[in-house]
C-alpha cells in the first residue's frame, strides 16, 4: 500500500475509535434526560397516559320552609250569630281573622277544627255538642289556614254523617283534614303535603269523644290516641319518604297551665318513635313548649319540638266567666325548616310561640269576634275598637302567656344549631 494511503486509512480509523469510544461512554440516564427534555420541550403527554377531567364539588346551600301552627278553632253560637246575614241569609265569618292573617303566611298552616261543618240540615248549636256552617272553611282558607286536624273530642258531635259532610266540606275547598276518615282504605293513608322541597307527613289523634261512641265496625271514622298505632304510622311515614313527621295530639286536661305527667311520657314516646313537630290541643289555655335532644329507637341523634297546648284560637269562652282561666289568649306556634344540599339533609332550625287574643266587641247591637296580635297590638297601641282601658286590661296578658309559653325552655324563641 502506498505511504500516502496508509496515513489517510490510519487518521480515519484514529477518528472512528474516538467516537466509538464517547458513544461506550454515554450512559443510560443520559438518554432518558435527553428524551425527557425532548418531550418537555414537545409539551406533549406519553402515549398510553389518560387525563382526567378535573372533579368539581357542587357548591353547598339550602332552601328554607316554615310550619304554622294554631290551637282550637271553636264555633260557639254567639260566633254563629256574628257571621249571619239576614238580607241575604248567609254566613260569613271572614272578619275574625283580619288582623291575625298576616302571622298565617308559612308554608303548612293547620289549627285544630273542634267543631263539625255538617251543614245546617244537622242544625247549628253551640256547646255541648257543636256544629258550624261551613262558611267557616272558606274564611279559614282565605286567612291562610291549608290543613285542619279533624280529630278531637267534639268530631263525633254530629255523630258519623257529621264527619263525612265535614269532610266534603273541607275537601270541596281545597282543605286538608287529617285525623278522620270516611273509610278503613282512607284512614290507612298518611297525609304528606311538600312545600319547599321538603315532604312533611302528617298525623292526628284524640284521646277521646265525649262519650259518644265511635260506630260498630267504623273505627276509622276517628284516630284515636294508641301507642301501637301511633308507632306504626310513624314508621311508614318514613317509609314512604317523609322527612319530617308532625303529630296533631288532642290529650291534656282542661284550663291546666303545665303539661300532666302522662303527656310528657306520651310526647317522649313518639320522639323516640321518630315524630318530630308535636302540636298539642284540648286544654283551651297555652302550656309550654320544649326542645328536646332524642335518639329514636333506630339510634338516630336529632331534635323534637312541642307545643303540649296552643290554647283557644277562636272562641266565646270568656275567661271572666270561666273562673279567670286565661282562656281567650292562645298562641301562633312558628316552626323554622331548612334543608341541605346536595347531602338532602333537613333540620329544624328555629322556634317561635305568639301570643294571641280573642276580642270580643259589639257591632249593631251584636256580639262580634276576632283574634289580634297581643304583643304588636300593644305596641302600636291604634286599635279603634280598643280603648285605653282594654290596653290595660290586656296588657298582663301578654305576660302571662309568653312566661307560661317559655317555662320549659331557657332560650325563648330558640335559634336551634
Amino acid at each position: 500500500m502506498p505511504l500516502l494511503s496508509f496515513r489517510i486509512f490510519m487518521k480515519y480509523s484514529l477518528i472512528l475509535l474516538l467516537i466509538a469510544l464517547f458513544l461506550s461512554a454515554c450512559t443510560d440516564t443520559d438518554v432518558q434526560k435527553y428524551n425527557d427534555v425532548t418531550h418537555n420541550n414537545q409539551e406533549e403527554p406519553p402515549i398510553n397516559t389518560i387525563i382526567e377531567p378535573p372533579v368539581t364539588e357542587p357548591e353547598p346551600y339550602y332552601t328554607e320552609a316554615e310550619l304554622v301552627a294554631v290551637g282550637d278553632i271553636m264555633m260557639h253560637l254567639p260566633q254563629t250569630k256574628s257571621g249571619y246575614d239576614a238580607t241575604s241569609n248567609t254566613y260569613n265569618f271572614d272578619s275574625f281573622f283580619t288582623q291575625i292573617t298576616p302571622y298565617l303566611k308559612g308554608d303548612w298552616v293547620i289549627g285544630n277544627l273542634e267543631t263539625p261543618l255538617a251543614g245546617v240540615e244537622l242544625g247549628y248549636t253551640g256547646f255541648p255538642q257543636f256544629n258550624a256552617p261551613p262558611e267557616l272553611a272558606d274564611s279559614l282558607k282565605l286567612a291562610g289556614f291549608n290543613i285542619l286536624s279533624t280529630t278531637n273530642n267534639h268530631a263525633l258531635d254530629r255523630r258519623e254523617k257529621g264527619i263525612l259532610l265535614t269532610l266534603d266540606n273541607l275537601r270541596s275547598r281545597g282543605l286538608i283534614p287529617v285525623g278522620t276518615a270516611s273509610s278503613q282504605e282512607e284512614s290507612e293513608v298518611i297525609t304528606m303535603v311538600t312545600h319547599q322541597d321538603v315532604k312533611m307527613a302528617f298525623l292526628a289523634y284524640t284521646y277521646g269523644t265525649n262519650g259518644i261512641p265511635i260506630p260498630e265496625g267504623k273505627p276509622y271514622l276517628v284516630s284515636l290516641i294508641d301507642e301501637t298505632r301511633m308507632k306504626a304510622d310513624i314508621k311508614k311515614a318514613h317509609e314512604q319518604g317523609a322527612e319530617l313527621v308532625t303529630v296533631s295530639l288532642h290529650f291534656g286536661n282542661e284550663y291546666q297551665l303545665q303539661p300532666t305527667e302522662e303527656q310528657q311520657n306520651l310526647v317522649h314516646m313518639l320522639f323516640s318513635a321518630g315524630a318530630d313537630i308535636i302540636l298539642g290541643s284540648h286544654p283551651h289555655v297555652v302550656q309550654p313548649y320544649e326542645i328536646v335532644e332524642v335518639i329514636t329507637d333506630e339510634g338516630i341523634h336529632k331534635k323534637g319540638v312541642v307545643i303540649y297546648s296552643m290554647g283557644n284560637f277562636i272562641s266565646n269562652q270568656d275567661r271572666f266567666l270561666n273562673k279567670n282561666k286565661p282562656t281567650d289568649v292562645g298562641a301562633i306556634f312558628e316552626v323554622g325548616i331548612r334543608k341541605h344540599y346536595p347531602d338532602l339533609t333537613v333540620e329544624i332550625t328555629s322556634v317561635k310561640a305568639t301570643p294571641t287574643y280573642v276580642n270580643k266587641y259589639k257591632h249593631n247591637g251584636i256580639t262580634q269576634f276576632r283574634v289580634l296580635p297581643l304583643e304588636a297590638t300593644l305596641a302600636e297601641r291604634n286599635d279603634e275598637l280598643l280603648k285605653s282601658t282594654d290596653y290595660e286590661r290586656i296588657e298582663p296578658y301578654l305576660l302571662e302567656a309568653s312566661t307560661n309559653l317559655e317555662s320549659m325552655i331557657v332560650d325563648a324563641n330558640a335559634q336551634l344549631p
